[in-house]
Order: structure tokens, then sequence, then C-alpha cells
């Protein structure tokens, strides 16, 4: 569905991202992970067409579409999620949602009507109060409706960027079921974290990205039991099994208990 070829792009005179690529294959959940500052954001702005690419391609379902705006992505099923929620604070939970179906084509009343009544079904808690400010909401729910707003596109891939960013445990819990919720159903998910046991748990593949460079991938169970990926993003040192501490075969189970709970 999304393939990304020896991709560069940053921000004024300096590059971020360094010739990277990954691929995302329809109805799966690519997880891309990092340490802070690798470039995660960076490299989803420049699929989702915020970002210039430098040099490089962007295919979607084989298209080239690094030279398109980013309504023409929206357009032809790819949806952004971007880091840190940015809900429209003044505006009202339903306009919000609006404004996710609208924003690349003006869709009709009542077509509107039954994507906001999608949604509602779906994240009942939004339903009940979409009159109220977005602004207002926990920081939970404001993630549930910039990913809500996300949807109301019917994107065919979301790219999802550090959704679990500031929540609490048990939310980041609640966010990553939704997420293996949205594969389940079909949608292909490509999601920047820097939780990467979460993420890698409920990963068909994933990638590895250092200073703007991808330098390792393989399914998400294969980077979960990974030495350098558990001592360096996992918080997993070279004692795995002293007290008190897990190996990644272990931790893999723990997890997986988790969002199956």
């Amino acid at each position: 569905m999304l393939e990304v070829r020896r991709l560069t792009t940053g921000y004024g005179a300096d590059a971020v991202v360094h010739d990277a690529g990954l691929v995302v294959k329809a109805g799966e959940i690519v997880a891309l992970i990092g340490a802070n500052g690798a470039g995660k954001s960076t490299l989803l702005k420049a699929i989702s067409g915020l970002l210039e690419v430098r040099s490089g391609e962007i295919l979607f379902n084989g298209e080239r579409i690094e030279q398109l705006p980013t309504r023409q992505r929206v357009r032809r099923g790819l949806a952004h999620v971007p880091e840190g929620r940015q809900v429209f604070a003044g505006l009202s939970i339903e306009e919000n949602l609006w404004l996710g179906g609208n924003a690349h084509r003006r869709l009709g009343e009542e077509e509107s009507s039954r994507r906001l009544a999608e949604m509602y079904a779906r994240f009942p808690a939004l339903g009940e109060r979409l009159r109220q400010p977005a602004g207002h909401l926990s920081g939970g729910q404001q993630q549930i409706l910039a990913i809500a707003r996300g949807l109301m596109s019917r994107p065919r891939l979301l790219l999802l960027d550090e959704p679990s960013l500031g929540l609490s445990p048990l939310l980041v819990t609640d966010i990553f079921r939704l997420v293996a919720s949205l594969r389940a159903q079909g949608m292909a998910i490509l999601l920047s974290e820097q939780n990467a046991r979460q993420s890698l748990a409920i990963a068909d593949r994933g990638y590895v990205l250092e200073t703007g460079r991808v330098v390792l991938e393989g399914t998400g169970q294969e980077l979960l039991g990974d030495r350098t990926v558990a001592e360096r993003y996992l918080g997993v040192g070279k004692s795995v099994n002293g007290p008190g501490e897990c190996d990644a075969a272990q931790l893999t189970i723990r997890l997986g208990k988790i969002l199956q709970s």
C-alpha cells in the first residue's frame, strides 16, 4: 500500500531524515520506533505532505505522491493524526469531526451526518459531549477525538504520531487496544511511537529509526526479541533475567495479555 524509497527531508537547511525506506502493506500495523529526535514525526510529515521531500519517492497504491498536496493524498485514502493531538480547542467536538470529514472535499449533509453517527457509535463518550468545546476534554479524550477526526475521511492508511504521548498507563492501554481494533477491521496503520514495548507487541512489522536513518527492521516479535532493541528502547539492561526483570519473550506474553484483556 505504502512504499517509501530513499527519502530525505528536513527543516530549513538541515536534513533530518536521510535515505529512509519502509513499506506498509494493506491491513497491517507497522511500528516506527526510535528515541526522541530520531526523525519519526518528520518522516510522517513528509509522507502526508506537510514537509517537502528533498529526494526519494513515496508510492501509495502504486502511485507516486511525493509531489501531491496534502489534500490530494487525503483523497487517495491517507490520513495523519499528528503528535500532540492538535484538536481545535475552541471548536466543539462535532465541529472538529466535521472538519476531519470535509477538509479535503465538501461532503453533503447526509454523508456528513452518516459519518458523524459512525464516530459517535464507535466512541460513545464523544457523542455524549458533541456540543462541548474540545479544549475541555482530558488528554486521553482529546487523543480519541484526534483519531476520530482522522477516521472521518475514511482512510485506507492511518498515520498515527505518538498517540500515547502524555497519557496515563491505563489510557495508553486503551489507545493501543483501539489501534489493534482498527487493524482488525482492515485498516493499515503506520504507528510512530516512543513506547516501543506496546507498539511492537501489536505490530506486524517494525522499523528502528536512529538519527534519521532506518537502522533495523523486522517483525514486531523479532524486534522485541532483538537484544540491541531491548537494551536501547525497552528499558531492559544486559542482565535481562535479573531480579524484577524479564526477557523479551516474557515481555511479549505480558503485553499480549494486557491488550487482550
